[in-house]
């Protein structure tokens, strides 16, 4: 798998097999998982293909005024829950396929994945305190 640290933008190879590993950069030395990742359809399969972890996604666009309110909310997030989360976001209107593939109909919308299946999502910006309730969740129900 090949990845983009989400601190220096350097692009890290590492086998698909050692993806729950915590694997850090090689340029920064920072970890990979603790930041947020910017995914287009190769890369999201990728993610939710081979993440041991559950994968919660921001679908956005760069032209969204809550979308872009929300962003500093959800790469906090990534920082505090990045050891057992992956975070992502797929820009809505470079890959508008992915939107159209997971019947996206409004943004910014979280869409949470266990491997390849979608546990569920949420639409809207959504404030601290309710994003740290669906992480919260997603936890809980992973864990079972």
């Amino acid at each position: 798998m090949q990845l983009n640290c989400p601190h220096c933008q350097k692009a890290n190879r590492f086998p698909d097999e050692r993806i729950g590993d915590g694997p850090t950069c090689g340029a920064c030395g920072q970890a990979l998982f603790s930041g947020v990742h910017a995914v287009d359809s190769t890369g999201l399969a990728a993610l939710t293909a081979q993440a041991r972890v559950p994968v919660i996604v921001d679908f956005w666009a760069p032209w969204c005024a809550p979308c872009r309110s929300f962003a500093p909310t959800f790469a906090a997030a990534a920082q505090k829950h990045g050891d057992r989360l992956v975070f992502a976001k797929v820009d809505t209107e470079a890959n508008q396929d992915l939107g159209a593939k997971f019947n996206i109909r409004s943004i910014p919308t979280l869409a949470v994945f266990n491997g390849t299946q979608e546990l569920g999502r949420v639409s809207g910006a959504l404030p601290p305190a309710q994003l740290e309730d669906l992480i919260q969740q997603v936890l809980q129900q992973v864990s079972k």
